[in-house]
């Protein structure tokens, strides 16, 4: 697993530009079903795929926290959640709060995460490839192919499944 992580960045540098060359003509012309579709593609990948032994995301990347988020989880440590901001958040560029720091804080080293039931929706919905309106997301799923060997996956067997 860790081979194909390493790989990763490459092999999405390679198919970069006929990734963003296909979700164009996506976004133009979707195609009836791709929802449910994408709903397959993601749990026929999901079925084989197992968070736990990459958790590179965590590792990688940090999410969004909405103030919903931030509301949740500060109320999980039984904290105020200005509290909780100062402890473990900054605001970014976009105005957004995220983790002041990766690898996630709530990532263990079992690739477990402390706040599982408790997490932002952002980590709930990663890698976003069941979302609807999926063609929507392009520019989403174009960075998460470099991050998550399932995002990878799942575009290269759309790419094979709809055809242009």
């Amino acid at each position: 697993m860790q081979d194909e992580i390493n790989n990763l960045p490459k092999l999405a540098k390679d198919k970069h530009k006929e990734n963003t060359a296909f979700f164009t003509k996506l976004k133009k012309k979707p195609p009836k079903q791709l929802d449910y579709i994408m709903q397959e593609l993601h749990d026929k990948e999901f079925q084989r795929t197992d968070c736990l032994e990459c958790a590179n995301c965590c590792k990688t990347t940090g999410p969004l926290f909405t103030d919903k988020d931030v509301d949740r989880i500060a109320k999980h440590f039984k904290m105020k959640t200005q509290q909780f901001v100062d402890q473990f958040l900054r605001v970014d560029e976009d105005n957004d709060y995220v983790l002041q720091s990766v690898p996630c804080t709530f990532l263990g080293a079992d690739n477990y995460c402390s706040i599982y039931e408790v997490r932002p929706k952002a980590c709930r919905e990663f890698p976003h490839t069941d979302r609807k309106k999926f063609q929507q997301i392009s520019n989403i799923t174009l960075k998460n192919v470099a991050i998550c060997p399932a995002a990878y996956n799942i575009v290269e067997a759309m790419k094979a499944r709809i055809k242009f």
